[in-house]
């Protein structure tokens, strides 16, 4: 990495530029959590478990190559295991970073928002939210109309990522069914390229998903070991 020039440091990737003009992601260790627990919903580094970022990426292979396979416009070009990397196609984050998150059942923030309208895990039809990543203001929702009036995306975008948003969810949610589990929800992160076409950037791994089995939560770190035994 030392002859590359260093784009970004992330809590849990660095990003790098290639001559190509594509950028490289290199996958770290560091997990976000308090206290020395891990939590994926911390927005800060909070201990380094080995291993953890070659499980990222060889679940991020695996499905950035199932989406591709359907069609579905990603960032994702190749991975080198070796040294944890993915190379990715350059892409622009809707405004300052925006997370997209796609709900098959009523859990987590959810069914604390709206339980006086809901039972807890009642099935959701694919429900999809976007929320502004601002560790500060605690990831605020924002809606369609929203996103539009402020000038983060055309109306035509938000239709895509939320099209695309299902779409890979339900490839995600067939495929763990397969395996035994159910997928409750699930964490994106989209971009658009030069010509303002949509597509799913970042990792597709255990810690962006809330899974369960026979109904039971299963945490990121159990999950790896059920996803790659």
């Amino acid at each position: 990495m030392k002859d590359l020039k260093l784009l970004y440091t992330g809590k849990t990737k660095n990003v790098y530029e290639l001559e190509n003009g594509n950028c490289l992601l290199l996958f770290k260790d560091d997990c976000t959590g308090k206290d020395g627990v891990f939590d994926p919903g911390e927005n800060a580094v909070g201990l380094t478990i080995e291993g953890v970022g070659d499980v990222n990426l060889r679940m991020s292979i695996y499905y950035f190559e199932k989406i591709n396979a359907a069609g579905i416009r990603t960032h994702y070009v190749d991975a080198d295991l070796v040294n944890t990397t993915m190379e990715v196609l350059p892409a622009k984050v809707f405004g300052k970073g925006l997370e997209v998150i796609c709900r098959r059942r009523a859990v987590g923030s959810f069914f604390r928002r709206y339980n006086e309208y809901c039972t807890e895990g009642q099935e959701l039809p694919y429900y999809v939210e976007t929320t502004f990543k601002n560790d500060a203001l605690g990831d605020p929702l924002v809606t369609k109309d929203g996103l539009v009036d402020l000038g983060v995306m055309t109306a035509e975008q938000y239709d895509s990522l939320k099209e695309q948003t299902q779409a890979i969810t339900k490839i995600v949610a067939d495929d763990l069914a397969e395996k035994g589990l159910e997928l409750y929800d699930i964490k994106f992160e989209f971009g658009y390229d030069a010509e303002g076409n949509v597509m799913l950037i970042d990792e597709v791994a255990s810690g962006n998903m809330r899974v369960y089995k026979d109904g039971e939560y299963i945490d990121p770190m159990t999950l790896n070991g059920l996803f790659f035994e």
